[in-house]
């Protein structure tokens, strides 16, 4: 069976989006996701969503990692699937949308090409040493780092996300570091299990740690630099609890196309 899909990305972050409003396509199964995402033998992506009707919803976001294994939220992800259903025509310029952690509002540009994605809400910031540990719809562990640009993220990601801590769920590891008014990171995930060009809501974690190792309070807007691009983070915290949490940048149709399922 052909389907037709169409690969988006958002800071570098890339995906096969497929519209499956009318359940064509059984996306249950690990072995042909994970072949899809392979950049050799399939189309290449850091993973796979499915775009399909909700009742009380504008559609519902089915998100798999490159692995094939269905995943935690994606912010990137998130804000690529909203570009794409302003493609299909679904919605204008705002949205609400049921993911994997719950329903998401989001605003699109006119242009279609931006998108700000509310994030959930984060009321408990853990810590495990000088490290913080924080859920922004998927587990993240942040990391203060110096020499970024240089630093072997894939080896030092690798052995944290499988030390005996986190070995049997995964997490994703963020290094972060200073860069003029805001902060550069750079992210190992799970699922993918190697480093990406961007992972959108890592940068939204680096950001809420970043705000508690600070001290900050108040109405925080935080610009990150990842490999893929540039994004931005905006939220309203009293210190504990982080509220109005946005995740905005690009999400762009790169191409589209048919393959064989």
């Amino acid at each position: 069976m052909n389907i037709k899909f169409y690969k988006y990305q958002g800071a570098g972050n890339d995906f096969i989006l497929v519209d499956n409003r009318k359940g064509v396509v059984d996306h249950q199964n690990p072995a042909l996701i994970a072949r899809l995402c392979d950049r050799r033998f399939g189309i290449g992506g850091d993973g796979m969503m499915f775009l399909q009707d909700k009742p009380g919803y504008d559609f519902e976001m089915v998100y798999y990692n490159a692995d094939g294994q269905p995943s935690s939220m994606c912010g990137n992800g998130g804000r690529c699937i909203v570009a794409f259903a302003k493609f299909l025509g679904i919605i204008d310029n705002e949205t609400d949308f049921l993911a994997v952690d719950g329903p998401h509002h989001a605003k699109i540009s006119p242009s279609g090409d931006w998108v700000s994605l509310q994030m959930i809400d984060v009321n408990e910031v853990g810590r495990d040493g000088d490290a913080y540990v924080l859920n922004t719809g998927s587990p993240h562990y942040i990391a203060l780092a110096s020499g970024l640009k240089d630093k072997d993220v894939y080896h030092e990601g690798y052995a944290i996300r499988n030390n005996d801590t986190y070995k049997a769920k995964g997490i994703n590891v963020n290094f972060v570091e200073p860069d003029g008014d805001g902060y550069f990171v750079r992210t190992f995930e799970r699922g993918v299990e190697d480093e990406t060009y961007a992972c959108g809501t890592g940068v939204t974690a680096a950001a809420i740690a970043m705000a508690k190792q600070n001290n900050q309070t108040g109405t925080i807007n935080t610009p990150i630099k990842v490999l893929g691009g540039n994004l931005n983070i905006r939220f309203e915290t009293d210190g504990t609890h982080f509220n109005h949490i946005f995740l905005e940048g690009p999400a762009k149709l790169v191409f589209e196309g048919e393959v064989d399922i």
